[in-house]
C-alpha cells in the first residue's frame, strides 16, 4: 500500500491510554508484531541513526516485516564509519532505507557559517529535525529506540505517546542495558565501529567525542538531545 492512501490518524487520550495498557506487559516481539495488526505499514514511520547499537531495533523489526521503511536523517556531517555501518546493516537485514536530508541551501550554510560551534541547536534543526518534518505529516506512528535508562528525559515516557501531531511508539522503552546486551550478545549483532574506539553514543563528526552512554554528545555544552524526540 502507497502512503498516499493511508490517512493520518489522531488519537484520543482515551485510545492512547488503551494501547499503553494492551502493550506493556508484552514483550519487545509481541509489541512489534501487534503494532502491525493495529497499523497498516504505510502509517508506521521507522528512523534510524545507524548510530552504536541501532543493529538492536533494525534486527527486530527486519524479523517482523522486511516491508518497513527505515528513514535516515543524512545530516551531511556523519562519520565515514556510520555510512559504512548503514551499508552493513541494510545488507545483513534486508533493510528497506530510505536517507532524507535538508534542503540543499540550509545545509550549505551551516557548513559556511560553522553553525554547530555556536548554535547547536539551530544546526540540529536545519540538518535533522526539518528534514523528518516534511515527510512526518503523512504517518500516524513514529517508532524510536529510546530506553528509559538512557537520561532523564527517556525516563519519564510511555510506550505510546502523543508528540506533536504523531503518535510515539517506544518498542524497547522498558528494556534494560543488561537485556539490551543480552540480546546482542545472543544474535551476534554488529556494533557501530567507533564503539571500538570509545564512543557511545554517536551523531555528527562536529558534535561527538568519545564518552559514556550520552555523555560525549554536544561536548562542553548542556544539550542531551538533538530536538527530534523532544
Amino acid at each position: 500500500m502507497s502512503d498516499t492512501t493511508v490517512k493520518k490518524r489522531v488519537f484520543t487520550e482515551e485510545e492512547i491510554q488503551a494501547l499503553n495498557k494492551k502493550y506493556k506487559p508484552l514483550s519487545i516481539q509481541e509489541r512489534i508484531e501487534e503494532l502491525y495488526k493495529d497499523f497498516d505499514v504505510a502509517e508506521v514511520m521507522l528512523t534510524s541513526s545507524f548510530a552504536a547499537t541501532s543493529a538492536f531495533l533494525l534486527k527486530l523489526f527486519s524479523d517482523v516485516n522486511k516491508e518497513q521503511k527505515v528513514f535516515f536523517i543524512d545530516t551531511g556531517y556523519h562519520f565515514d564509519e556510520t555510512l559504512q555501518y548503514k551499508r552493513k546493516l541494510t545488507e545483513k537485514y534486508g533493510l528497506n532505507v530510505k536517507s532524507i536530508s535538508a534542503i540543499k541551501e540550509e545545509h550549505e550554510f551551516t557548513t559556511k557559517d560553522e553553525t554547530w560551534r555556536k548554535n547547536p541547536d539551530f544546526c540540529c534543526s536545519i540538518n535533522k529535525v526539518r528534514p523528518l518534518e516534511t515527510i512526518k505529516k503523512h504517518y500516524s506512528v513514529w517508532v524510536s529506540g529510546l530506553m528509559e535508562w538512557q537520561s532523564d528525559h527517556r525516563s519519564s515516557l510511555n510506550i505510546f505517546e502523543e508528540r506533536g501531531e504523531i503518535l510515539k511508539f517506544y518498542p524497547l522503552l522498558d528494556v534494560t542495558k543488561e537485556e539490551r546486551d543480552e540480546f546482542i550478545e545472543k544474535h551476534q549483532l554488529p556494533f557501530h565501529p567507533l564503539v571500538a574506539k570509545g564512543y557511545n553514543s554517536i551523531g555528527c563528526t562536529h558534535c561527538t567525542v568519545p564518552g559514556e552512554d550520552r555523555s560525549g554528545r554536544w561536548n562542553n555544552n548542556p544539550k542531551t538531545e538533538c530536538g527530534l524526540h523532544l
